[in-house]
């Protein structure tokens, strides 16, 4: 009699699990090979880097500008201004470790030490020997974490709404979900596209250029295989926990560099910008009016004309 009640349940159990996921409450992990078939192109490559098969595409010609995205982003985020900045310059930008079709770590180190020394590997890789280096949110700490680590590499650096100073502001709460032991258990396998439509949302300031297209990415990139996994593992480990050596290190950056923020970046706001401004000696910083913590993706032409100018490219290529 127990064993037909054990069955009976089981069945339950897995008539449950379908009518879940017939119901898009629960979202299966996403294989690599159909997300390639999605979001890779005729530009996408791929090259290990310690035991990763990284995502990067490699566009233009002339001086090199690396590009690094931010959590929970993938280098799509750099559409815009590739299409510009590669009439240029060289424009190599990535899938890092945790996101994207990059995909997780085997240690799940998602430290900002680890993070810097996986980028001095894949820029070797290419043999890249002087570049600009632009990055958003916790590109942007890597971004300038990599300029004070290796100075002679970077010839401008350019920070959209770096992370690496503490913040007035609560986490977000997809961030605190991942913390939260059973939140983060569940969060492995309900991840609603209404959740990524709402932190974007955050992001954007303008609600309306959240289209359907949009957050369908960032949900696909979000289901990858171990991605989820990946987000849980960096958000207990506190990633964006600073000490005193960031300040150390921000003040000791010599290169030119440009800081880009938006006037209501909810994430990391302004403050934050004047402050990373006023640490780093050779430095300027100009606000994007009405736009968030994404001013590449959500105002493209106003934040590359900046780009162009700070470059010294034409200023006929954003008109």
């Amino acid at each position: 009699m127990k064993k037909y009640k054990k069955i009976k349940y089981a069945i339950y159990g897995v008539l449950f699990f379908v009518i879940l996921v017939t119901s898009r409450i629960i979202y299966l992990d996403i294989a690599v090979e159909d997300l390639k078939k999605e979001y890779a192109n005729e530009y996408s490559k791929f090259i290990e880097v310690n035991q990763i098969q990284v995502h990067f595409r490699d566009e233009g010609s002339g001086f090199p500008i690396v590009l690094i995205h931010g959590t929970a982003s993938s280098l799509h985020t750099w559409d815009a201004w590739t299409n510009e900045l590669k009439k240029t310059n060289r424009v190599i930008r990535l899938d890092l470790p945790a996101f994207g079709i990059t995909g997780p770590k085997q240690d799940a180190d998602y430290s900002i030490e680890a993070y810097t020394s996986f980028l001095h590997s894949f820029l070797e890789k290419l043999k890249l020997e002087k570049f600009h280096i632009a990055g958003n949110s916790l590109g942007g700490n890597i971004a300038w974490n990599y300029a004070a680590e290796y100075p002679a590499k970077v010839e401008k650096l350019i920070l959209v709404a770096a992370s690496g100073l503490p913040t007035n502001k609560p986490q977000p709460a997809i961030f605190k979900m991942a913390k939260t032991p059973i939140l983060s258990s569940l969060f492995l396998y309900i991840t609603p596209k209404i959740l990524i439509q709402k932190n974007l949302k955050e992001v954007y300031a303008d609600d309306t250029k959240v289209t359907d297209q949009l957050v369908t990415r960032y949900h696909k990139m979000a289901l990858r295989v171990g991605n989820r996994q990946a987000f849980i593992d960096r958000s207990k480990k506190d990633v964006r926990m600073v000490t005193t050596m960031n300040i150390d290190k921000l003040k000791s950056i010599q290169t030119p560099t440009l800081l880009i923020w938006g006037s209501h970046d909810l994430w990391i706001p302004l403050d934050n910008g004047k402050r990373m401004d006023a640490l780093i000696p050779n430095s300027e910083l100009v606000t994007i009016p009405n736009s968030g913590h994404v001013p590449m993706e959500e105002n493209p032409k106003e934040s590359l004309k900046i780009v162009n100018s700070f470059l010294g490219n034409p200023a006929f290529l954003v008109k």
